[in-house]
């Protein structure tokens, strides 16, 4: 198994399980959060687990009430449909990236390693970072960058990647990080080039707009009363859940029909966000920046 599963017990806990459902895993991963799941499942329940990246496949326990599909769960309601699992009672998501991926050099996601610029969840897409650093204008680097990384010094980053790579076109991810170093004061240098990265890699995987796609067909495929079970690591994506869990939509304004009800399909389980405690985050840094949301189709 890749990792200790973050807020493990709290989300699996917030499925509300029942033996006989049926559960999707959508970032199946390291296969942590999928075995609690089927642990905790009779033998009429199933569990659909959705991955995109090959190396997860590796982690699949031999469980025939376990369903792996090796897709982006932004495809999540044509492949239940596929496997005839339609409507499901409940959906996890942990998003971002798993720690096999950053420690994984060779997939250039990590600034603690020297490997290529690829940052692909999905090794078989086109665009890499190699391609994002070396082929968007200054204007769009500057834009992903103070969108997606929330930098405030984007622009900085930015021309300095373009100066740089009208010298050679960058590979590495030290090429990289060495040509941004002008811009990055010693005391924040781990935290803005995590930052960094985190905004190429969005890019790279259109992140949020994967988001997007996936928490409206959750809340399509889910039986009233099915519980939806999201893990998320950076503001962005929290802010999308946050709001579609409470309004229905990403803006984060409650609409409301011509009889003025509101026109939401879920509500939230807890109003705030359930975070690690610090035992957690001890023993798995990664924890650190997690934030667990919960609701119920209404």
């Amino acid at each position: 198994m890749y990792h200790n599963p973050v807020l493990l017990e709290k989300s699996v806990e917030g499925l509300a399980l029942r033996p006989d459902g049926v559960y999707v895993d959508a970032t199946f991963g390291g296969g942590g959060h999928a075995r609690e799941i089927l642990r905790q499942l009779g033998p009429e329940g199933k569990l659909v687990g959705f991955d995109q990246d090959t190396d997860a496949f590796a982690n699949k326990p031999d469980d025939e009430r376990l369903i792996f599909v090796q897709q982006n769960f932004r495809y999540l309601k044509n492949y239940l449909r596929l496997y005839d699992a339609v409507p499901v009672d409940g959906i996890l998501a942990d998003l971002g990236v798993s720690s096999y991926q950053f420690d994984e050099g060779s997939r250039g996601f990590s600034t603690r390693f020297d490997g290529p610029l690829d940052m692909r969840m999905q090794q078989n897409n086109s665009k890499t970072a190699a391609e994002v650093v070396n082929t968007y204008s200054e204007e769009e680097l500057n834009r992903i960058f103070r969108l997606y990384g929330e930098i405030n010094n984007s622009r900085c980053m930015a021309a300095a990647i373009c100066s740089e790579r009208t010298k050679r076109p960058f590979e590495t991810t030290f090429q990289l990080i060495e040509s941004v170093e002008k811009c990055v004061p010693q005391t924040k240098r781990n935290k803005l080039l995590a930052m960094l990265f985190q905004a190429i890699r969005i890019e790279v995987n259109e992140e949020l707009e994967v988001l997007r796609e996936f928490l409206e067909q959750a809340s399509q495929v889910l039986k009233p009363g099915g519980r939806l079970v999201v893990i998320s690591y950076h503001s962005l994506e929290d802010r999308l859940v946050k709001n579609f869990m409470k309004t229905g939509n990403f803006e984060g304004k409650l609409k409301k029909d011509f009889f003025g009800n509101n026109l939401v399909d879920l509500k939230p389980v807890v109003n705030k966000a359930i975070v690690p405690d610090e035992d957690e985050i001890n023993k798995n840094s990664r924890a650190r920046s997690a934030k667990l949301r919960i609701a119920e189709k209404l």
